[in-house]
């Protein structure tokens, strides 16, 4: 395998591959026998493998630098040509529902490949694609604003993420100043920011309408591939929080204002765990990145070897950039069977949670890499989240490599930020089930419609000093909202999962890993639902689920000493 730096985008000719992605669907069309229609569809799969591995090297090029003429001219015809090679993928699909061997491929590539592949059909026609080419346009004009930013800070520019840091300071001018900093940024571009995000929804109204929906609802879950599970399961779930979840977290809060020592805290004084400050990560980036090879040398072989492996082939770049885009992901080139991870490291314990988050997902991925149907190398985005977030929970042993005496603290730390991080996560998911039921609202509207949710679940926060913020403009922060919509509540799915490994581990290590690295493997061969009962694991929407884990974490909390921080 090559570097990743020496992987090339290749511009891509529209019209051969979809005249090639045409035979190949004919091939498979036409085959006389199982044997020939096999071998037809893994003919197809390769070429997909091939095809998305390229568009993922432009993807990932123009994220590491936005402002680069050719990386933006390379977004600019993926942004185009997708939706149409999509057309090409769902004429594959048609012709594989309606296989005339299908018997014979359920009984080799299991049921679940099928079941997927009808509800993607659902979510898609040839006709909705000038939408689907409107909404790829406007998704990387939002993307392309907050990158944008050029935020002056006491004499230095910053971006987004780079000014991250600050925020999180100490000294709570530093703070204050710096959060003010960002809000300010917002409410600049809230009327840019409110157009963008007004043309998405209606654009997937449109597209939904078109497709016989009657809202986006429906079709965004199809568009998740959310085979076993529909909106009154996540209504009834988000209930959970409401009644057994927001109680334990709002006691977290009161206790984290006592600690901080401050009487009427802002939004961004709940930004600090301690008096004492957060735990800070030491070290540069690649002192960081040795720390980690250490920490998976010791943690399993297979950790081992992974992460020897991104790092020989360069499959990290960790660095926050001017020009770069925000956040971090994962995402995977099939036919180098490698990851790549993404991110913004901005000097806060953050960084440390991208080296076990991201490589969460990584280690899936790799782990899945031997799977021959693509469909079924990782699965959907909930369960997705699980290997990330237990990962994060799973690497504690070793945080004294990058926190030294602070590794308690930030212990404490991460998982108070876990267990408070589910009330906002379905805050952003229920603004946008109503979002998407009341297309029509203006973006006062729907920030006030924030604000009165975001007061359910998080009754603490005040945004006195940031106008902006306290009129309910701080979704504009949450990319996935704009861009895609419905995934934010797969992290907390994950989430209440991942407290589940973590609880296993802490009574039985070895036995909890090997779970894990099997649960990794199983890959997305399976719906949720199905998957956490293969892998032996509880389901969130059952009745008394939430609630089974209160005990166990404020038990573990508890047993941590933060008295001498």
């Amino acid at each position: 395998m090559k570097k990743f730096t020496e992987i090339k985008y290749k511009k891509i000719n529209l019209e051969k591959t979809q005249n090639e992605l045409r035979a190949l669907t004919k091939e498979f069309k036409d085959a006389e026998s199982f044997k020939e229609q096999d071998a037809a569809f893994k003919k197809i799969n390769k070429y997909i493998d091939n095809l998305q591995t390229n568009m993922t090297v432009g993807e990932v090029r123009y994220t590491i630098d936005t402002t680069n003429k050719t990386n933006i001219k390379n977004q600019e015809e993926l942004d185009n040509i997708s939706p149409l090679l999509s057309v090409e993928f769902n004429k594959f699909n048609k012709e594989l529902v309606n296989a005339k061997f299908r018997k014979e491929l359920e009984a080799k590539y299991g049921e679940h490949l099928f079941k997927m592949t009808e509800t993607a059909l659902e979510a898609f026609d040839e006709k909705i694609v000038p939408e689907l080419q409107e909404q790829n346009k406007l998704c990387s004009e939002y993307s392309a604003l907050l990158a944008s930013a050029k935020i002056e800070f006491r004499g230095e520019v910053y971006n987004l993420s780079q000014l991250g840091k600050f925020t999180t300071s100490l000294d709570r001018d530093t703070r204050r100043e710096a959060s003010l900093a960002q809000a300010k940024f917002f409410e600049e571009n809230s009327a840019k920011i409110g157009e963008i995000y007004d043309k998405l929804v209606h654009l997937r109204d449109t597209m939904a309408k078109k497709l016989g929906y009657k809202n986006f609802v429906e079709l965004g879950y199809k568009r998740m591939t959310r085979t076993d599970y529909t909106a009154k399961e996540v209504a009834a779930y988000r209930e959970q929080i409401f009644n057994d979840w927001v109680p334990f977290t709002q006691k977290l809060f009161a206790a984290q204002k006592k600690r901080v020592g401050i009487k009427n805290p802002e939004w961004y004084d709940y930004n600090i765990s301690f008096k004492t400050g957060n735990p800070l990560p030491k070290g540069t980036t690649e002192e960081k990145v040795a720390k980690a090879q250490e920490m998976y040398d010791e943690l399993s072989e297979e950790t081992s070897k992974f992460f020897h492996f991104m790092r020989d082939y360069e499959l990290l770049d960790l660095d926050a950039k001017p020009g770069k885009a925000g956040g971090g992901y994962m995402t995977y080139l099939p036919k180098y069977k490698a990851p790549f991870i993404f991110s913004n490291f901005n000097g806060t314990s953050g960084d440390v949670d991208v080296l076990t988050h991201e490589f969460g997902h990584a280690f899936q991925g790799y782990e899945s890499r031997n799977i021959s149907v693509p469909d079924y190398r990782s699965p959907t985005m909930e369960a997705c989240e699980i290997h990330s977030m237990s990962m994060e929970l799973i690497t504690y042993p070793w945080m004294d490599k990058f926190f030294g005496d602070e590794e308690d603290k930030y212990r404490y730390a991460h998982l108070e930020d876990a267990i408070t991080f589910l009330p906002y996560g379905v805050t952003v998911d229920e603004f946008q089930h109503w979002v998407y039921e009341n297309v029509d609202a203006t973006h006062e509207e729907r920030c006030a419609k924030w604000r009165e949710i975001e007061k359910k679940y998080l009754p603490h926060k005040k945004y006195d000093e940031a106008p902006v913020f306290e009129n309910g403009g701080w979704w504009m922060r949450q990319h996935h909202i704009v861009e895609s919509p419905f995934y934010y509540i797969d992290y907390t799915l994950a989430q209440v999962v991942a407290f589940q490994f973590f609880i296993e581990n802490e009574k039985n290590h070895e036995k909890a890993w090997k779970k894990y690295v099997k649960f990794c493997k199983l890959g997305g061969k399976y719906g949720f639902v199905e998957l956490l009962a293969k892998g032996h694991l509880n389901n969130p929407f059952k009745d008394g689920s939430i609630k089974k884990l209160v005990k166990p974490l404020s038990k573990y909390l508890k047993g941590i000493d933060i008295s001498k921080y």
